[in-house]
């Protein structure tokens, strides 16, 4: 018998208090003093706060928990990896983390990040209003998704396994996934992971060797709510959109994305993003119904560890 709403929500109230009793933990950890109300990432998955150490410096905390067995890989230390990539992506700095168990039914790992200037785009990964941000901002986010383009890594954020499945498993048979071009890729790039009016960019845990385009078609799905905003991504990227492999990109990233709102019954989103065209080079077609021939001309990233593994929660048994 599925539990009911009810049900649900006093799970959720318990957990949430649960959350907030690691992040209190964590921050004693790291000797630094909670300054301002905890927000909760996707699913109550993880919790964050800005914090305070003696001299008053400011750093952010996270604390992010899963069950034992999805608790490794490259998922699991995104962030920490993360910190080898180039100075000039604005980003944060991992400085510490920590991990323990809880009566082996969850792992929970904190990390002590350098603290970013700004706010987040919006408060939710697809806005309903125009954002508004200036030409050097878009400029700045070029140019930093061209750096983190060029830098190697081992990471996999999405093979050609992966990419063909999602695409697949969505779309159907008929649409070509083959993916000729790769590069190293955020993966997430949505408006709640982008700062303003100073860019900076957040949520680095499933970094990786991708697709190319796969960041600007994320960020173009994660806009389909917004017309302006939608038009401001295709203008700044409209070159690696149309570009063979950005074309199949537009069709992983709105799989993937479809995977996770319609799972969360967001159905205006879901809608939305069915409904949105890409425009290739020479055709039009929607996201489901247009067969497009790819060169198969590169390899792909080795296979992908474990990420982004299914996001289940609930107190243990008492």
């Amino acid at each position: 018998m599925s539990p009911t709403d009810a049900e649900v929500a006093e799970a959720d109230r318990q957990f949430i208090v649960w959350m907030r009793g690691n992040l209190a933990r964590a921050a004693d950890h790291f000797a630094v003093t909670l300054d301002g109300e905890p927000v909760f990432g996707w699913r109550l998955r993880s919790i964050g706060t800005r914090v305070r150490d003696a001299s008053g410096t400011g750093y952010w905390l996270r604390v992010v928990s899963e069950f034992p067995q999805w608790a490794h890989g490259e998922f699991w230390t995104g962030n920490t990896d993360a910190n080898t990539l180039p100075a000039s992506i604005p980003k944060p700095y991992v400085l510490g983390c920590c991990e323990w168990n809880e009566r082996d039914w969850r792992h929970q790992r904190a990390e002590l990040s350098t603290l970013l200037p700004g706010d987040p785009c919006s408060t939710t990964d697809a806005p309903t209003t125009d954002l508004n941000l200036p030409p050097a901002w878009w400029a700045d986010l070029r140019r930093t998704l061209a750096t983190l383009a060029a830098t190697p890594t081992l990471r996999t954020h999405a093979d050609q396994q992966r990419v063909s499945r999602r695409i697949r498993d969505t779309f159907g048979d008929h649409v070509e996934s083959h993916i000729e071009q790769w590069e190293t890729v955020h993966g997430d790039l949505h408006w709640n992971n982008l700062l303003h009016p100073q860019l900076g960019v957040l949520a680095w845990e499933g970094w990786g060797r991708g697709p190319a385009g796969t960041d600007a078609a994320t960020l173009l799905c994660s806009s389909v709510l917004n017309p302006a905003t939608y038009r401001a991504v295709r203008s700044g990227f409209g070159d690696v959109l149309d570009s063979p492999t950005g074309r199949v990109a537009q069709l992983y990233a709105a799989a993937r994305l479809l995977h996770r709102v319609e799972t969360d019954h967001r159905h205006e989103f879901a809608a939305a993003l069915r409904r949105t065209r890409i425009r290739p080079a020479q055709r039009v077609g929607t996201l489901a119904g247009e067969r497009r021939t790819i060169r198969h001309t590169s390899q792909a990233p080795r296979p992908a560890q474990a990420r982004e593994p299914p996001q289940r929660r609930g107190l243990p048994a008492t």
